[in-house]
């Protein structure tokens, strides 16, 4: 695991290396040129497994290899309130999961703002996430709407089942895995074709074949399931 300044630690696994890009080639080049210098604020949206939360993580992991950045799931703020947001300001690069968690609450849009003006004063880099573009979103605040609505914005578009089996393998691969294709394919027909739940099951089927020493074929993956009750 890598500790970020001021954020949420990150899995060693989100990293740009490990995205299988598909339709979203523009929108991982955009936010690698973010990471390595470039100002300006990014927006990305999309629906669930889309692979927003992956590449907002890869740009913070990134961007730490020569500036101060932080990485802050806002479902997991919301409950602290909009103070916890203090000493953002203070980082070049900060990236905000989820932000449409807390669109339409005058107090965190305050802060927001406040966060959202002095990084762009400073020049410095601000990502955020959420569900739909910001001309979709019920802003209390029309002006912090409007903001992010002149950011570079970002419609991830998710993977066809082709692109799925070459994510999964691509993410196999990196762990030192061979995960073949009639398995992935398996694994696609029997679970949910999201790519968080598939990366979830890899992650989970990874430990296992380490342990037994044991290549993932569908045979073990049943024994493997099986023996937790996900069969």
């Amino acid at each position: 695991m890598r500790q970020l300044t001021l954020g949420v630690r990150i899995p060693d696994r989100a990293v740009f290396a490990s995205f299988f890009a598909g339709a979203n080639v523009q929108a991982v080049a955009h936010l690698q040129a973010l990471a390595r210098g470039a100002s300006g604020t990014v927006w990305l949206c999309g629906p669930q497994g889309s692979g927003k939360t992956h590449l907002l993580q890869a740009t913070c992991t990134l961007a730490s290899e020569q500036l101060s950045s932080g990485y802050f799931p806002i479902t997991q703020l919301a409950p602290l309130g909009p103070e916890s947001l203090e000493g953002l300001t203070q980082l070049d690069c900060v990236c905000l999961d989820d932000l449409d968690a807390v669109v339409g609450d005058p107090d965190w849009e305050r802060a927001l703002f406040a966060v959202h003006r002095e990084l762009d004063e400073r020049g410095a880099r601000l990502v955020a996430t959420a569900r739909e573009p910001p001309a979709l979103l019920r802003w209390s605040l029309r002006d912090l709407g409007s903001r992010f609505a002149a950011s570079a914005i970002f419609a991830l578009r998710s993977l066809d089942e082709s692109q799925q089996l070459h994510a999964l393998q691509l993410r196999a691969q990196l762990r030192g895995l061979e995960l073949p294709a009639d398995t992935a394919r398996w694994l696609q027909r029997r679970f949910p074709r999201d790519m968080h739940t598939l990366y979830e099951l890899l992650d989970t089927l990874d430990e296992a074949a380490l342990e037994a020493r044991r290549r993932l074929t569908v045979p073990f993956i049943r024994e493997v399931l099986a023996s937790r009750g996900q069969a």
